[in-house]
């Protein structure tokens, strides 16, 4: 039995403390030692539900590269399986920019995959028959394979989607929300559009994120506004925490929660994520509870 299978997602982050936003216009800055690390949101997913206690599989392409061989240890140190298939360009980077207050901005390396599924359907298919949960992040390849899983999915199981910074028209990223039951969308290009976007998505509950603004909840009646909250020691690193709010609220809907609480201890989730230098969460540092 998989609690929350994740498909795509995997690469690495370059982390660089930045003095502040806007980077000084000079030749160089000294800055903090520059880490390398496993991350991207379906890593990001697959750590938070597994330091949640869920019984995770992640499934993606990685390159057969110095990035793919760290993103390999990182999910074997964590003791997360993974099926993966070789990405002939190279495993994803991103080079995450980090301000003293843990704000972040990403400059995301995609790698684009090209060719067929990497996946056989049969193979995808028996992983998602064994999830109660799928969660299936944006990337190229999965696209084509959101008929498998919807056909596959067992009785009582969902799929859920982050659409991350979607502008609300792009037809990329439609497909992936209208095979989910549970779609995930930063507020950052929504503004004061955000309310019709969800109802243009219905009846599919709908998540609109708003970092430390909390969130609001779109589904049956009117909308709940899901308050951030606030994190248990000083922020650090902001990178990760919605793909930890995602974990979160999974996790909590695998013990029965309703939406709005699910939401409310996800909040406390990606608060806690905050604190933490990168996506490698130890023992005890996001709440179980």
């Amino acid at each position: 039995m998989i609690d929350l299978l994740v498909l795509g997602g995997l690469g690495v982050d370059v982390r660089v403390r930045v003095p502040g936003f806007p980077l000084p216009t000079v030749d160089s800055c000294t800055v903090d030692p520059i880490e390398l690390r496993v991350g991207n949101t379906g890593a990001g997913v697959a750590l938070a539900g597994h330091a949640l206690g869920l019984r995770v599989t992640v499934v993606d392409v990685l390159g057969a590269d110095p990035a793919g061989d760290l993103v390999r240890v990182a999910l074997a140190r964590a003791g997360v399986p993974a099926v993966l298939a070789e990405a002939p360009a190279g495993t994803r980077r991103s080079v995450n920019l980090v301000d003293p207050a843990g704000r972040r901005m990403s400059l995301y390396d995609p790698r684009p995959w090209a060719g067929p599924s990497p996946f056989p359907a049969r193979e995808l298919a028996d992983l998602v028959r064994q999830a109660a949960h799928v969660h299936v992040s944006i990337m190229d390849w999965a696209a084509a394979s959101l008929p498998t899983v919807r056909a596959a999915l067992p009785g009582g199981a969902l799929v859920s989607t982050d659409l991350h910074d979607w502008d609300g028209v792009n037809p990329y990223h439609r497909p992936f929300a209208d095979a989910a039951d549970l779609v995930f969308v930063s507020g950052v290009r929504l503004g004061d559009r955000a309310a019709a976007v969800a109802a243009g998505l219905a009846p599919r509950t709908v998540l609109v994120t708003r970092g430390a603004d909390g969130a609001d909840l779109y589904g049956d009646g009117p909308p709940v506004r899901i308050p951030a909250a606030p994190a248990p020691a000083p922020v650090v690193d902001t990178n990760g925490a919605g793909d930890a709010f995602v974990a979160g609220l999974v996790a909590a809907r695998s013990r029965g929660a309703a939406l709005p609480e699910a939401a409310g201890y996800a909040a406390r989730v990606a608060a806690a994520a905050c604190t933490h230098d990168g996506m490698e969460y130890p023992p005890g540092l996001l709440p179980t509870r």
